[in-house]
């Protein structure tokens, strides 16, 4: 079984970082308003960042991370824009 974390892009233009063993149904959920949570009055929200992981410990590791992030970095991964992600990531002590 896999495990996701992903990134959605709200209505907003905020990010929301979670994790799932099922990326298509979690999907549904947040743009149905299932969750009354973050997205709740942020949709309709858009995926735009996902990665597998083997366990869900893996998983739920990757999103506590991510959600730490700054909005750069969270930018970066999205974009695929790895030497920006690494940049961002050696000026950690200066800012996340």
């Amino acid at each position: 079984m896999a495990f996701f974390t992903y990134i959605l892009k709200c209505s907003d233009g905020s990010f929301y970082t979670g994790h799932t063993d099922n990326l298509e149904q979690r999907l549904a959920q947040h743009q149905s308003g299932f969750f009354t949570g973050y997205t709740y009055k942020k949709r309709p929200v858009e995926l735009v960042w996902s990665e597998n992981f083997p366990t869900r410990y893996e998983a739920l590791e990757a999103e506590k991370r991510i959600k730490g992030w700054t909005r750069a970095k969270k930018q970066a991964l999205i974009d695929g824009d790895w030497g920006l992600l690494s940049e961002l990531a050696r000026n950690y002590g200066d800012r996340r």
